[in-house]
């Protein structure tokens, strides 16, 4: 039945995952629409128990990842190249960071730049932990080091995890590029039975969830935007509009394919967001206090990055961190896969130690500078000058409208709070392009031909999900947002623990084990006196012990394991590099004749 109707509508993809999804969408948008309330209500009870239960899964699950990453990378297997060994990489560094930061969390940036250090300024969130006061420089202190912990290492570990295992699975053992592919260690052909299936169903729902509360918020953030303006009512009508205006404009990128579309937006919003961020650095009277806080606030980060890593607010127990870490950690991860395809396809060639470096290294650098100028800017208008950004944001609740509230304060406020507004635009046009388009490959299983409805409606599912969540489900705003993404975000965390588990056995599988460490033995060493007893009495013999320590043998050569077989027995040596650094691509020693190493 599945397939005649995939047929008719002449579709390429696969029946199963493509309906079944579609079907869970519609579902969920008219379901929402019609029982809100029921809804709502257990969504909101769902949420609240498992933030309140597993809050510390979700803490402790990233934390984990980011160790992870870090012991692949440092081993053996951070020298093995995402693709085939001899093979470059696709795309020079600026325009691999450049397509990075446009659809990975450029979005987020633009939304919580100053929302996020202005809140824990205002409100502390370990006020009852560590005794500190709102709006003091403890605060300020202490907000840094949160914002820091939201939106680097820790959120781009939730990015490199799948992002890393889609690279290697999809460029080095050309699998489907789906989520269910990492999983063929342990599925084998399983990927394409029901659990391979259930397992791309669950993905493209979070996918597409995960992309909906990043549009709500910039919905939100625009709306807010316009109305301090133009004078735009803050309301669902406008909200509703701004959300198909988003996903009209996505929908043509989407046609335009990835070079076209994606990359020319992605090189025009990193030069606008750069230079955005050099004005506030420089027009705001401040520079020198900006500049020495934002390096300041680092080292403080890095002094407590341990301790923040596994905080879980256990003695106060305000309920804090399920609203912020918890939220963060389980929206980022619910839209992990789009983000983790989208940064596989585009870094191809690269080695583990140059991906996992890359990236988290390279955006989160780029995220300290922007929260920092951001943050410190914010500081020093609420500590030197005229203030009202706390008032807005944590007395009012005027998230959305932080950013405007701070441009308010620089000149030309105008003008750049206007092309804020369109950067924030662009930057939710890439967002909902790259997704349709992983989301439509998800689906497939393939990156050839699609039909293009195929990917518009994708985009329309994302906007129709936002809708949704912010207009019809009751609560409505970042409450509903964060309610319903913390049940979504779950199996995905459960799931990260198996894609560790499938990569570290596929390395093992593909570069083999390296066999135990081997040394020369060694004769039994007995004192004099001992020596010459046992060498008078016939129950011992001598021959295996001595005075002096004496070697039983040569100390063993080390041999090339790309020379053996897996008996240990010789073969012909491959043509080309034959050492370990040369095979994957780290290194290009020169070799000796035949490619074996001097004294075999």
């Amino acid at each position: 039945m599945l397939n005649r109707l995939h047929d008719a509508l002449h579709l390429r993809t696969s029946p199963v995952i493509f309906f079944s999804s579609a079907a869970i969408i519609i579902a969920f948008v008219l379901g929402t629409i019609f029982f809100t309330d029921p809804l709502g209500a257990a969504t909101s009870a769902a949420s609240t128990w498992l933030m309140t239960n597993l809050g510390w899964f979700y803490i402790l699950g990233v934390t984990v990842f980011l160790a992870f990453l870090i012991f692949i990378a440092l081993g053996r297997f951070g020298r093995v190249k995402l693709g085939p060994d001899e093979e470059p990489p696709e795309h020079s560094g600026g325009a691999w960071f450049a397509m990075l930061f446009a659809a990975g969390i450029g979005s987020i940036l633009m939304f919580w730049g100053v929302a996020e250090p202005i809140s824990h300024f205002g409100d502390p969130p370990r006020a009852s932990d560590l005794g500190i006061e709102g709006g003091t420089v403890e605060a300020a202190r202490d907000a840094m080091n949160f914002t820091y912990y939201h939106f680097t290492l820790h959120t781009w570990t939730i990015f490199t995890l799948p992002a890393l295992c889609f690279a290697y699975f999809i460029h080095k053992r050309n699998l489907p590029p789906r989520v269910s592919s990492i999983f063929q260690p342990v599925l084998g052909e399983g990927i394409h039975g029901p659990i391979g299936k259930l397992i791309d169903i669950v993905a493209i729902i979070g996918t597409v969830f995960g992309i909906a509360v990043s549009i709500g918020l910039g919905t939100l953030q625009i709306n807010g935007g316009l109305h301090q303006l133009f004078g735009m009512p803050e309301n669902a009508g406008w909200q509703l509009i701004i959300i198909g205006v988003v996903s009209g404009l996505a929908l043509i990128s989407v046609s335009l394919g990835l070079d076209r579309g994606i990359k020319i937006l992605s090189n025009i919003n990193i030069v606008t967001a750069v230079l955005l961020l050099i004005f506030v650095l420089f027009a705001g009277g401040a520079t020198l206090f900006v500049l020495k806080g934002t390096i300041e606030s680092f080292g403080n980060y890095l002094v407590a990055l341990p301790e923040l890593a596994l905080w879980n607010d256990t003695f106060a127990n305000t309920g804090w961190q399920n609203t912020w870490t918890v939220f963060y950690w389980a929206w980022t991860i619910t839209w992990s896969p789009f983000v983790g395809i989208f940064i596989a396809r585009i870094s191809k060639g690269r080695t583990i130690r140059q991906f996992v470096s890359g990236v988290l290294a390279v955006p989160s650098a780029f995220s300290v500078v922007w929260f920092g100028i951001f943050g410190f800017s914010s500081f020093n208008i609420e500590l030197n000058g005229d203030g009202g950004l706390v008032e807005t944001v944590v007395d009012n609740g005027d998230v959305p409208g932080a950013l405007f509230s701070f441009l308010s304060h620089y000149p030309l406020a105008t003008f750049v709070s206007a092309v804020a507004i369109v950067l924030v635009i662009v930057f939710f046009v890439t967002s909902v392009d790259s997704a349709a388009l992983i989301t439509d490959s998800m689906a497939n299983g393939h990156e050839d031909y699609n039909p293009l409805g195929q990917r518009i409606f994708w985009g329309v599912a994302i906007g129709l999900v936002t809708a949704t969540l912010l207009v019809f489900s009751g609560t409505g705003g970042l409450e509903a947002l964060q309610s319903t993404i913390i049940l979504v975000g779950l199996p995905f965390f459960v799931m990260g623990y198996f894609q560790m588990y499938a990569l570290y056995r596929a390395l093992q599988e593909d570069a083999g084990e390296l066999p135990r460490m081997r040394t020369r033995e060694w004769k039994q060493v007995l004192p004099p006196e001992e020596y010459e007893r046992r060498e008078d009495d016939d129950d011992y013999d001598t021959d295996e012990m001595v005075v002096e320590p004496e070697a039983m043998g040569e100390a063993p050569v080390m041999r090339d394991p790309y020379e053996e077989d897996g008996n240990g027995e010789d073969v012909e040596p491959v043509d080309g590099p034959a050492t370990l650094p040369a095979r994957t691509g780290s290194g290009r020693a020169e070799l000796p004749e035949h490619g074996r190493p001097e004294g075999r």
